[in-house]
């Protein structure tokens, strides 16, 4: 069952252009190194410096794994520090973590019914 983390953070105003260049490489760096999909959200409404990742993993357990190697990981450390000490509004990520609804499971009287 696929696990989704969606984070919110607000851009600090005078640092958009290089905001915007820090997530792009979070983005490359965590797709190409790592077993998990990440997506950069922009808004097209509502708060104009509200931008969001969201990462897909396989599972609770996957994105756990996954998390503890990019932690581990110096050249993400950089690029993750970056964001938040000199992009982000301090205060203002939110982070989710949602799962994907399971597909309901049959009993053995709806499968004779179906015969």
């Amino acid at each position: 069952m696929s696990v989704h983390v969606y984070q919110t953070f607000e851009i600090k105003q005078d640092k958009f252009k290089e905001a915007i260049e820090n997530l792009q490489e979070i983005k490359k760096y965590r797709n190409d190194s790592y077993d998990h999909e990440v997506e950069v959200l922009i808004p097209i409404t509502g708060y104009d410096y509200t931008y969001a990742i969201m990462a897909t993993y396989d599972g609770l357990a996957e994105m756990e794994f996954q998390d503890r190697k990019m932690f581990d990981d110096d050249e993400y450390l950089k690029l993750v520090g970056k964001l938040f000490l000199e992009h982000v509004v301090q205060g203002t990520m939110v982070t989710q973590i949602y799962r994907g609804i399971n597909k309901k499971v049959s009993s053995k009287d709806e499968k004779k019914s179906e015969e």
